[in-house]
């Protein structure tokens, strides 16, 4: 495959396996070293490059991003953020100025991150870097230096232009291209962000003999409202998303602001999270809960279905070989929704169970209720006896106490090295009544407790 991008300002042509990581390519390749091999899956933040495109600047982790999905893009590592002159980026020189690095290893990485976020003027630098490791300076001193670079411009010699490129029939450009390939190729692999998939291959060592890049299908990454509806296309990232339903769904959104980092946001899609069937993935309860409903297409058939429905049962969803996952329609007024993520690490951590409660109340009664957990079961879906024991009835402190022992119907979750079953099965229990404690003006989030 062929595939031409920018590296550094320079453009680099590269005849690259289909899943060589940019990451080895850089290192083996190139003699780049500054950029740095830690975990080898999208977790510490030390291969983090700048990447940017036509939507913009923004950090990705080197180490899961392969090769082709760089075609017509600019990459900066390291060793190109300063200028052609050696003067440095405000980031580094703030870096120097704050002693924000000690033995050294995970700098090149953190200076990524402040590099993309200082070409995209954001100051929550605490965010910004939640995906990357420090364990010897330790943050305070990183994020004085943010501070002190984010008022300063952006330097000229990082504008890069656009890469001349051909054109590729490994990577469609529309939606109906994709979808008459996949239909053709039914083994094939699509990758999107490659969040997940460049695991299969970082840590597995699968070999993937035919797939197909997702990144310059322009049709699949819309995100569109329309009345009381969102549609977000399959390949739209989380960031993407994150921004999209912020106003909409407040809790939805705090959620995704602590889905993975933002190396992961900038790359993981919401059409992949749904169509690899996680059993943990995070969007799902939350879209559950909320009644969305999910589009697939098979060559130039198409079909909608409850995404209540796809799940199966455990690595199994209802879609047909060769039929893909192209969006997902949610409704865009949900004010009763509240997402609870429970993970072992606050950020950038999968989640040991995951519990969205959507329950409406009129007139002191329980008019409806959905309510969704991730991490209960082989699958995501319904507790469908606490949403029985509640429709119908006062809401009250005695309905809930009803409710929560219907959890024990609806889930026998199981244990492993996330969390016992015991855990989880009284955790899901807590969360209705911290979901009830929240509808009742009662402070309930963590973040807003004070001595």
């Amino acid at each position: 495959m062929n595939v031409t991008f920018l590296l550094n300002g320079e453009t680099v042509q590269v005849d690259a396996e289909p899943t060589r990581t940019l990451l080895d390519w850089l290192r083996i390749d190139c003699a780049l070293c500054g950029t740095k091999e830690g975990c080898n899956e999208g977790d510490c933040g030390a291969c983090t490059v700048v990447v940017q495109d036509d939507t913009g600047p923004k950090a990705l982790n080197a180490c899961i991003l392969f090769l082709p999905q760089l075609h017509g893009k600019s990459v900066r590592t390291v060793e190109g953020i300063s200028a052609p002159d050696g003067a440095l980026h405000p980031v580094q020189q703030a870096m120097v100025d704050h002693h924000g690095s000690q033995c050294g290893f995970c700098t090149p990485g953190f200076i990524g991150s402040m590099v993309a976020a200082h070409m995209q003027g954001r100051t929550d630098h605490d965010d910004v870097l939640a995906g990357n490791l420090c364990r010897c300076t330790g943050y305070a001193p990183i994020i004085r230096a943010a501070q002190a670079a984010q008022a300063e411009p952006v330097p000229a010699w990082l504008e890069d232009p656009a890469p001349a490129v051909d054109a590729r029939t490994y990577a469609p450009e529309t939606l109906d291209d994709l979808a008459r390939w996949y239909a053709a190729n039914p083994d094939a692999t699509l990758i999107a962000g490659a969040t997940d998939v460049g695991l299969w291959v970082t840590k597995q060592m699968r070999d993937l003999p035919q797939v197909a890049f997702l990144n310059r299908c322009a049709d699949l990454r819309a995100i569109t409202k329309a009345g009381d509806t969102i549609h977000i296309g399959a390949a739209a990232t989380m960031t993407e998303v994150l921004a999209a339903i912020g106003q909409d769904h407040p809790s939805y959104a705090e959620m995704i602001r602590r889905y993975g980092s933002v190396q992961v946001r900038n790359a993981a899609t919401i059409g992949g999270n749904i169509a690899n069937g996680s059993p943990i993935g995070d969007n799902p309860p939350a879209l559950i809960a909320l009644g969305a409903t999910l589009h697939l297409r098979q060559g130039d058939t198409t079909r909608d279905v409850p995404i209540a429905d796809f799940f199966v049962a455990y690595g199994q969803q209802d879609r047909a070989p060769g039929e893909l996952v192209t969006g997902i329609t949610l409704p865009r007024h949900a004010p009763d929704l509240r997402c609870y993520k429970i993970s072992k690490r606050f950020d950038q951590d999968i989640s040991a169970l995951c519990g969205c409660f959507n329950v409406t109340v009129a007139d002191g009664q329980v008019t409806a209720a959905r309510i969704a957990f991730g991490g209960m079961a082989g699958t995501p879906h319904r507790a469908t006896s606490v949403e029985a024991a509640l429709v119908g009835q006062p809401w009250t402190m005695a309905t809930i106490d009803t409710a929560a022992a219907a959890f024990a119907s609806d889930y026998t979750p199981m244990s492993d090295m996330r969390a016992s079953a015991g855990y989880r099965l009284r955790t899901a229990q807590n969360l209705l009544y911290r979901y009830f404690a929240d509808r009742t003006g009662h402070a309930t989030s963590v973040l807003e407790v004070t001595p």
